[in-house]
C-alpha cells in the first residue's frame, strides 16, 4: 500500500480494510474483519481483536506527555493498547498505551481515553468525552457526551453518566504539596446515575442506584437507592422501586 506505512513485523488478519495515510507500527496486532478509516495511527504493540471499526484520524496507543511539574512520574513502560473484539473507535479519537477496552464497547468520535484505563464491555464512551488515567470503567455503562471523568475514579457496571457531568480529584486546586497526599477520584456503585451537568467533588461515593438530578453539586456520599439534588446537593427522595436496576 504506497499510501500507507505498515511495519514488515506487524500482524495483519484476513479481510482487513485499510484507508489511506495509515500507520501501524511494529509489533502491532490486528484481528481478522477489521476495518480501518483514513488517516489512522496505531502505535507500537497495540492490539486489536476481530471485526473492530477504527475511523478517520484516531490516534491508538498513544505514549503520555508530560510536562515538567506534572504530578505523573513514569518509571516503567506502558503496555500496550488492547481494543477487544467488536469494539467501534469513531472519528478523532485519542487511546494512550496502557488501556484495555472490553468487546463491543463503542467510542464516540473525539473521544480521549488516557493511559492505565480499563473499560468493559458493552459500554458506550460518548463523543468529546474525557476519561482520565487510573480510571476503570465497567460494562454496559453510558458515559454521555463531554463528560469529564477525573484520574482515579471507578465506575461500576450499568452506570448512566448524562452529558456535561464534571468530576474533580483535588480539593486543594493545586495549591501546595499537601495535595499530593489527597488526590483521589469518584467512585459511582453499580447502577448509579448522574443528571446532565452535575458536578462530583473530590473522593465522593455515588452508592447502589443513587441518583444525582441535573446540575446538582455533590458535597457528600450519597446514600444507595437515593435521590439528592442541588447545590449543594441534598436528599430529595428515595429513588422509585421499579426504576431500581434490581427491577428492569
Amino acid at each position: 500500500m504506497v499510501d500507507c506505512y505498515i511495519c514488515e513485523n506487524a500482524k495483519i488478519g484476513s479481510n482487513v480494510t485499510i484507508g489511506k495515510f495509515v500507520v501501524i507500527e511494529d509489533e502491532v496486532v490486528i484481528g481478522d474483519n477489521c476495518l480501518i478509516g483514513h488517516n489512522v495511527v496505531i502505535r507500537k504493540g497495540t492490539k486489536i481483536g476481530d471485526n473492530v471499526r477504527i475511523d478517520d484520524n484516531s490516534v491508538l496507543g498513544k505514549q503520555p506527555m508530560r510536562s515538567v511539574n506534572s504530578i505523573f512520574k513514569d518509571e516503567k513502560e506502558f503496555p500496550p493498547a488492547i481494543i477487544s473484539e467488536g469494539c467501534l473507535i469513531g472519528a478523532g479519537v485519542i487511546i494512550y498505551c496502557g488501556c484495555e477496552i472490553g468487546e463491543k464497547t463503542l467510542v464516540a468520535d473525539l473521544a480521549t481515553i488516557r493511559e492505565n484505563v480499563t473499560i468493559g464491555s458493552k459500554t458506550i464512551i460518548g463523543r468529546g468525552a474525557a476519561i482520565e488515567n487510573f480510571c476503570k470503567v465497567g460494562s454496559n455503562c453510558k458515559v454521555e457526551t463531554n463528560v469529564y471523568l477525573t484520574a482515579y475514579s471507578e465506575v461500576e457496571d450499568n452506570v448512566f453518566i448524562a452529558p456535561g457531568v464534571v468530576t474533580s480529584n483535588d480539593n486543594f486546586a493545586a495549591r501546595s504539596k499537601e495535595r499530593y497526599n489527597h488526590f483521589k477520584g469518584i467512585t459511582v456503585k453499580k447502577g448509579g446515575r448522574i443528571g446532565a451537568q452535575a458536578t462530583i467533588l473530590p473522593g465522593k461515593v455515588i452508592n447502589e442506584d443513587g441518583f444525582v438530578a441535573a446540575g446538582s453539586v455533590v458535597t457528600k456520599d450519597v446514600e444507595p437507592e437515593t435521590i439528592v439534588a442541588g447545590t449543594p446537593a441534598k436528599k430529595l427522595r428515595a429513588v422509585p422501586e421499579d426504576q431500581l436496576l434490581r427491577n428492569q
